[in-house]
């Protein structure tokens, strides 16, 4: 009996060990580190969001530079407004530089993509970003391709 006694304590400590290590894994994996990063807003304006979600990346030539801080709709206009907390270490964007939405591979998760542009101003703290290009969306791009050879 003494045998099975050790057995199930050994198959314990193996499940915690293997429970802590898919925590870890979790929390590298989405990044959502237990401290906060110093990071500054700004907005974007869409047309179309498409399946854009809160703490999707932001990313800049595949870098993640930041995160979606959240996504509403504008009372006045009715347009989506993106929220993103850039990571202050990328504090010298400059003002204008472009956001698209873009989707990684065919069927992936959408995230903002960032276009540097070459102004000698940067992005500031509340800043809106001026040249924003929304998401494509894979039915539309289907219904283009449909219809453009019923037209030949």
């Amino acid at each position: 009996m003494g045998s099975n006694k050790a057995i199930e304590i050994w198959v314990g400590i193996f499940m915690l060990a293997g429970i802590a290590a898919l925590a870890m894994l979790a929390v590298q994996v989405t990044d959502a580190g237990i401290g906060t990063r110093d990071t500054y807003r700004i907005e974007a304006r869409f047309e179309n969001v498409g399946g854009l979600a809160q703490n999707a990346p932001i990313m800049i030539g595949g870098v993640r530079v930041g995160r979606v801080a959240g996504i509403r709709i504008d009372p006045e206009e009715y347009i989506p407004v993106v929220s993103m907390d850039i990571d202050s270490q990328y504090d010298e964007l400059p003002d204008d530089t472009g956001a698209s939405i873009l989707t990684s591979g065919l069927l992936g998760a959408q995230f903002v993509g960032l276009s540097p542009g070459s102004s000698d101003f940067y992005l500031e703290e509340g800043d809106e970003m001026e040249f924003t290009q929304s998401a494509v969306q894979l039915e539309t791009l289907i219904g283009q391709f449909l219809y453009g050879q019923d037209n030949e």
